[in-house]
């Protein structure tokens, strides 16, 4: 059995990102990626799009079909890496194949969360969750199949709403439950998440909030209603679970590897076995603003965390910076975007500025700590968001300028001349 050089596993962004880093400056050693789905590759984010009928398959990836063939990776598709034994460095696949490998990285994402739910079990059909392009086909085909009317979504968060959004552009009216008192309660206040609510209400959406699902009956083998903690019914043919996801640890346990939340790695992403690196939504790493390690669930994040893993597997010795939460998302016809602590607790001195425009719609938050910006929430008024982005990666004090953050015209040129100029001469702005 040959050893590969370098073994991926997992083939979403945080695999793809690595690639480009190894090929960088290595450009002959060999490249293997694992991945237990059959796609080449797509975009999650995407999703939504096409389960709405927006974007067609074709859409779908984020980097074209000749990617694997120009970089020289060979892609194997369709089989799951099983068992993973670190002391030989050997992965084992479903179909009995055994890789060895020099390098490692570890990138296979999370798993919907399901909660626990009175009379549910894997068989029972129109229970859906939303992660992975074979549950969206499977969702989108049974829709067809049993012309559904009614949908019950379980969870308002990001990945709730952008499965409403799909369902609304179906012209499906969902029914969302959210555990917490206002939806996107994990990025959003009450201010914003209000505005949001409002607007899927005038879409005929309802939003049942502080409640949950206790059980669930079933007729003929699929669902045909479920109970709320608070004693409600509601009659669906269709339940779509989008609480959340949770990091994907199956691979490494029994391992030596160690986890807390997810797969834990140092500013390297390395993990505490050498040559054994993890990225994306399985890792747990810096985060740029607690300075603890912790998951963060994006896309940045996980291309970032994949580029650095890469750099440091071929040798050139890198720091992965750490990352905050960032989310830019259109929820219904609502432009967002989010940064950082957007809910700080009260009794820990920060500070916060709000202005809305009911008129407009809009609205903006910006949270600071010893007079630097920490988050910001956006809605309806985003053209700014790289200008706050950048002042929280460079932990710029704003006291001078404070009074006008939350200003139309805010932007560059209110910022120090000293900065600006570093900002032109040097490595530029990112947004």
């Amino acid at each position: 059995m040959d050893k590969i050089r370098y073994l991926i596993i997992g083939n979403s962004v945080a695999a793809v990102n690595c690639v480009e880093a190894i090929r960088g400056y290595d450009t002959t050693n060999d490249i293997t990626i694992v991945s237990d789905e059959e796609p080449f590759n797509y975009s999650r984010p995407l999703l939504s799009y096409y389960l709405g009928g927006r974007i067609t398959q074709e859409r779908l990836p984020f980097v074209n079909r000749d990617f694997y063939e120009k970089h020289r990776v060979n892609l194997i598709l369709g089989k799951r890496a099983e068992r993973l034994d670190v002391s030989k460095k050997e992965v084992l696949l479903t179909d009995s194949t055994l890789l060895s490998c020099d390098r490692c990285l570890i990138s296979v994402g999370g798993v919907p969360i399901v909660p626990p739910i009175e009379g549910f079990h894997d068989n029972i059909e129109g229970i859906f969750t939303f992660l992975k392009l074979k549950e969206t086909k499977n969702l989108i085909d049974y829709i067809k199949r049993e012309t559904i009317k009614d949908v019950v979504v379980l969870g308002g968060g990001l990945i709730g709403l952008k499965v409403v959004e799909g369902l609304v552009e179906r012209g499906i009216k969902p029914t969302v439950i959210e555990l917490m008192d206002r939806i996107l309660a994990n990025t959003f206040d009450k201010e914003a998440s209000s505005i949001i609510e409002e607007r899927l209400s005038q879409g005929g959406c309802k939003v049942i909030k502080e409640d949950t699902i206790q059980g669930i009956e079933t007729k003929g083998g699929k669902i045909s209603s479920i109970f709320l903690r608070s004693g409600k019914e509601l009659t669906t043919s269709l339940l779509i679970i989008a609480v959340g996801v949770r990091p994907n640890l199956e691979l490494v346990k029994g391992t030596p590897i160690r986890v807390d939340r997810g797969i834990l790695v140092d500013r390297f992403m390395r993990t505490n076995i050498e040559d054994v690196y993890a990225a994306g939504d399985c890792a747990q790493g810096i985060d740029f603003l607690s300075k603890t390690n912790a998951v963060i669930a994006i896309w940045p994040v996980a291309a970032r965390q994949g580029r650095t893993a890469g750099l440091n597997m071929s040798g050139i010795t890198t720091e992965y910076p750490g990352l905050f939460a960032m989310n830019s998302v259109q929820i219904i016809d609502i432009p967002t975007i989010s940064f950082g602590i957007t809910n700080p607790p009260e009794e820990e001195g920060y500070e916060v500025l709000k202005r809305q425009d009911k008129t407009k719609g809009a609205y903006k938050k910006i949270v600071l700590k010893d007079s630097r910006v920490v988050g910001i929430i956006l809605l309806n008024c985003i053209e700014r968001a790289g200008v706050y982005g950048m002042l929280i990666r460079e932990e710029i004090d704003v006291q001078d300028f404070k009074d006008q953050l939350l200003g139309d015209d805010f932007g560059l040129l209110v910022l120090p001349k000293d900065f600006r100029k570093h900002l032109v001469e040097g490595r530029g702005i990112v947004v």
